[in-house]
């Protein structure tokens, strides 16, 4: 190039059309581009669509447009706001933001849907997904090399809890089917998330009382929050333990136990069902939602992780749980899929 910017006439391109058609006949090549179609943009947007939706940007963009530095302000952020810009301007280039004028705006169908309130599920279940179930498929082989496992810090049980809410209706509907409306009843439920099935079961039943248990203080004192938000904190009482080692006095006429038979070792799960059974009263019942093995994609993932981790186990197998039920002296165990097309099963039992 001349010093103008003008390129002489005799001038070569540095790129010639032969060279732009040997280089698309390369394998190599054509491999690279169906790679960053296929399998890196989407990676890449699931990223950015998890950051956006954890960190607030996406419900508030929801509210109408923003510039980056009302953004910046929405995020707590003070100082550095240049890369804050650069991060947003990526969300662009993935075509999940749009922007004109200085004022970001949501683009994409999937970014308008995540910034719902009411989608929260589904974006705390792609938020497992990229935090949780990436990094077991990234790094297995190493973790294996290195005798490494994960804890339970690995984990944020928050968004476990959200995450886990994408089968709500389910749950609540085999909660619908066991619990007595027309009496007092007295509920105990064993990991209780935020606590939404607890809430269903009190507005079902206004003379239901229960205690609400979760292993992870965290989540127990969200639970706690919650109960009183939702105007049943002098019904429900809230304790973070687990439940081996929890003093119950009390007996109950329901014991639930939702999405986290897996957090007990395979070995232990008698013991912990025992235990469940003794805190019922005579004829009380038991309500065990779980994923089992043998589901699609996402369960195997599921098990995968739990296979890595220094606590729990995997992904129970229906008839194990079943005979495990009865060994810990529940009588009448029955099991029935509850999502359609996927194991995912109910289980219940009576202490006789």
């Amino acid at each position: 190039m001349t010093p103008t910017g003008h390129r002489p006439r005799n001038a070569s391109p540095l790129t010639t059309a032969v060279t732009v058609a040997r280089l698309l006949r390369s394998p190599q090549i054509r491999l690279l581009l169906s790679l960053s179609g296929k399998l890196v943009t989407p990676v890449y947007r699931a990223a950015f669509l998890t950051a956006a939706a954890s960190s607030g940007v996406l419900r508030r963009l929801a509210e109408g447009p923003a510039d980056l530095r009302t953004l910046a302000l929405e995020l707590g952020i003070e100082g550095d706001t240049h890369r804050l810009g650069r991060w947003l301007d990526a969300g662009v280039k993935l075509g999940q933001l749009s922007s004109r004028h200085g004022r970001y705006a949501l683009r994409s169908r999937l970014a308008k849907q995540l910034a719902r309130v009411e989608n929260d599920a589904a974006a705390g279940a792609l938020e497992e997904v990229v935090r949780f179930h990436h990094p077991v498929l990234l790094d297995a082989p190493r973790m294996v090399r290195e005798g490494r496992s994960f804890s339970l810090g690995d984990q944020d049980g928050t968004v476990i809890a959200r995450s886990s809410l994408v089968v709500q209706p389910f749950i609540e509907e085999a909660v619908s089917r066991l619990l007595d409306r027309h009496h007092p009843v007295r509920l105990l439920e064993i990991g209780c998330g935020s606590g939404v099935y607890v809430r269903h079961a009190a507005a079902l039943n206004p003379r239901l009382t229960a205690l609400a248990v979760d292993l992870q203080p965290e989540v127990a004192e969200q639970a706690a929050r919650n109960m009183d938000r939702w105007g049943i904190g002098d019904r429900v009482t809230t304790r973070q333990g687990d439940l081996r080692d929890l003093a119950i006095d009390e007996r109950y006429d329901l014991v639930t136990l939702h999405n986290n038979i897996y957090y007990f070792p395979e070995s232990d799960r008698v013991e912990v069902l025992a235990r469940a059974r003794e805190t019922l009263a005579p004829g009380g019942r038991l309500l065990l939602t779980t994923s089992c093995q043998g589901g699609g994609p996402s369960l195997e993932v599921l098990n995968l992780w739990f296979e890595f981790a220094d606590f729990g186990g995997p992904l129970p197998v229906e008839d194990e749980l079943v005979a495990q039920l009865r060994k810990a002296g529940f009588s009448d165990v029955e099991a029935h899929r509850i999502v359609p097309g996927e194991q995912f099963r109910a289980f219940v039992g009576t202490n006789s």
